[in-house]
């Protein structure tokens, strides 16, 4: 079983990254403006590491608290583990993807309210972290979780750039979401759980996560023989009943499956956190 801690040289790896592509950026900034931009790209850093840090010392998770659990899917993360993210945006935020297009609805329809706490899981790009941002104002916040610390990094900068104060950059591990207990209301799972490689795991540390009653909602593929696409059936592990249930064996009641017209190929299910611990992960 991977060890979910951070160990002072993967640190060090990641820190390395995220200069690289920072300081590689500073590149495209006029030569008086470099200083500057570099300085600020420090800075940025210094705050990534303090959360690494605290990652590396601290992780929510202990060996003895994660379920002994098979990993499904293994290779499905290779290109978003990738320090190279520019494919990431190509893909995620590509105008013929119907998440992509439809986002300010699928948050309207999502609807956190002012000062609200949400979860990204799975932020990716942060396209979707942006727009609930603004949604929950300066008196609530976005966990901008993932997977890829070089994305981390991109996401920090973005936020900057838009002015967005309240995002902060989550890396998570591929077992558990890192987020402090009961710390959130709505947790938003995009075309993200089947990408899931130990979703027990997973869906037990944001149930951990969620402030009681809190909800989580998925979106993700529809997998139905002979009428999804082949890309699906190949990659998405399994169809809407399978994920629900492993949901609701997770601790979750399912309290609302949305009618969304604007989405043709993923459905939107809402769940919401019941009491109790899973028994899968007594502490």
């Amino acid at each position: 079983m991977t060890d979910s801690k951070i160990g002072p040289w993967k640190t060090t790896i990641v820190l390395g990254l995220l200069l690289i592509g920072m300081f590689g950026m500073a590149g495209f900034v006029a030569q008086d403006d470099k200083d500057a931009e570099i300085e600020r790209l420090r800075e940025k850093v210094a705050q990534l590491e303090a959360q690494l840090a605290v990652l590396s010392t601290t992780s929510r998770y202990t060996q003895a608290e994660l379920v002994q659990e098979e990993r499904l899917v293994p290779d499905i993360n290779v290109m978003y583990r990738s320090e190279n993210v520019e494919p990431i945006f190509n893909v995620l935020e590509a105008e013929s993807r119907e998440i992509f297009a439809g986002r300010f609805k699928l948050a309207e329809l999502v609807g956190p309210p002012p000062g609200a706490v949400v979860a990204d899981i799975g932020a990716g790009t942060g396209f979707m972290s942006h727009v609930f941002a603004q949604q929950v104002g300066p008196s609530g916040k976005v966990y901008a979780v993932d997977i890829n610390p070089v994305m981390m990094g991109r996401i920090a900068e973005n936020a900057d750039e838009a002015g967005l104060t309240n995002i902060e950059p989550i890396l998570c591990t591929d077992k558990t979401v890192e987020l402090p207990d009961e710390s959130v209301d709505i947790a938003f799972i995009c075309d993200v759980y089947h990408h899931f490689e130990y979703p027990k795991n997973s869906m037990t540390s944001l149930w951990h996560a969620l402030k009681p009653g809190g909800q989580v909602v998925v979106v993700d593929f529809h997998r139905i023989e002979g009428v999804s696409r082949p890309f699906i059936m190949g990659h998405v592990r399994a169809g809407e009943e399978v994920f629900t249930q492993e949901i609701l064996d997770a601790g979750f009641e399912l309290i609302n499956d949305h009618d969304v017209d604007y989405l043709t190929e993923n459905y939107v299910l809402r769940f919401r956190k019941l009491d109790g611990q899973p028994e899968h992960n007594e502490k």
